[in-house]
């Protein structure tokens, strides 16, 4: 067996699938909001849902501290990018599902897509990605806000083409692995050939900002990362601009040097395509592109948050990967909206569903952004845009 096919299959084995056949069932459950929306979601069969938070901004991303308090960044809104936060989703209630309070823990940053923890040597450090810098802070367990200015370890491009907000790609993304920073940094456009090395990318560096290298290349936007155990998963978005349909969005493991093909090559029904906008160069001397991720989602889904589930209580979904669709920023294109759970190669189905409902803004009931697996019955789910953060729970 080729030595590809062997770790592709290594890899997959980390990664339970659902026989093709299997189809989780689902049953209606009514949500009330607060700003007096109500509108009926469907989730799977013996579980129930909840709103655990509702009144944020823009949820985005959730990081569980070494104190176990859980904390979630919100970006405002669209109008100001200069008000993000951190927050803090105090006083958990396991008998009802939600949280007491949220309490601000940062403000007045600017798009804070992720944080991350890392404790060492029995320190603890919080790590903030803005647009246009990497902020590292001491962590104190227990404290209602940071105890200093913190120390910018890193700095990013921030700008961007026609788009008034600051640019086409604008998050930061996060992770940890074996005493190493990653982030992935988005492309300054929908299709180019960028003058910045670190640009569509992940960038590899030390936990102090050191050494940073490219560590994949191609990724025109990977806004999830997560890892499952010595493998790295990573959510893509595909470009805009050449229909309906076309490229998919992608989940896909990331390999070290590894080139994904933005803007070059794109990934369609488990194929790597030509761009033909870049045909002229696609011919010439580019690094070779990677496999075809696992799953292709339907093009424009924007699949961001990812969670691999652990000793989950529900045989049918624990160990497997959840993928938050963000959803299209055409409703009519009705793609998205709804958290999934990969059950094989470019094959999915809906766990969390139903927050599209029409054909127009006013119709869709929710974005969601992140899903965390809170304890081994419980899901989190953010959803930026109406501000709520939904329970799961297996009954």
């Amino acid at each position: 067996m080729p030595v590809k096919s062997v770790l592709t299959t290594l890899l997959l084995a980390a990664v339970s699938l659902l026989p093709a056949r299997a189809q989780l069932a689902l049953q209606a459950v009514p949500v009330q909001l607060q700003n007096n929306l109500s509108f009926t979601l469907q989730i799977p069969r013996g579980h129930d849902l909840s709103v655990a938070a509702q009144g944020l901004e823009r949820p985005r991303f959730f990081a569980r501290a070494p104190d176990g308090r859980l904390f979630v960044t919100d970006l405002h809104n669209r109008e100001d990018n200069s008000r993000g936060r951190v927050l803090l989703l105090d006083g958990w209630d396991e008998a009802q599902h939600r949280f007491a309070r949220v309490l601000p823990f940062m403000e007045n940053l600017r798009n804070p897509n992720q944080i991350v923890f890392h404790t060492a040597n029995g320190k603890s450090y919080l790590y903030v990605a803005e647009t246009h810098q990497l902020t590292m802070f001491d962590y104190v367990p227990g404290s209602l806000q940071p105890t200093g200015p913190g120390k910018v370890i890193a700095r990013f491009p921030a700008y961007g083409l026609s788009y008034k907000y600051g640019g086409w790609h604008l998050t930061r993304s996060l992770t940890i692995h074996d005493n190493k920073l990653y982030v992935s940094i988005g492309s300054s456009c929908n299709a180019c050939r960028e003058k910045e090395a670190f640009r569509a990318c992940i960038v590899q560096m030390n936990l102090d900002g050191s050494g940073a290298q490219l560590y994949a290349t191609g990724l025109r936007n990977a806004v999830g990362l997560h890892w499952v155990g010595s493998t790295l998963w990573a959510t893509n978005m595909g470009r805009d601009g050449l229909g309906p349909d076309d490229p998919q969005d992608v989940l896909t493991t990331i390999r070290p040097r590894g080139y994904y093909g933005w803007p070059y090559f794109y990934q369609q029904r488990q194929r790597i395509k030509a761009d033909e906008y870049f045909e002229d160069s696609a011919r010439t001397a580019l690094p070779s592109v990677e496999r075809p991720g696992l799953c292709g989602f339907a093009a424009h889904s924007a699949p961001l948050g990812l969670c691999y589930l652990r000793q989950y209580a529900d045989t049918l979904l624990d160990r497997h990967l959840l993928v938050a669709l963000h959803g299209s920023t055409t409703v009519s294109r009705q793609r998205g909206n709804e958290v999934v759970l990969i059950t094989g190669r470019d094959t999915y189905v809906p766990v969390l569903t139903g927050f599209l409902q029409g054909n127009t803004e006013a119709q869709r009931y929710g974005r969601p952004c992140d899903v965390l697996q809170w304890n081994a019955r419980t899901l989190l789910i953010s959803d930026d845009k109406n501000g709520v953060i939904y329970c799961l729970w297996k009954k």
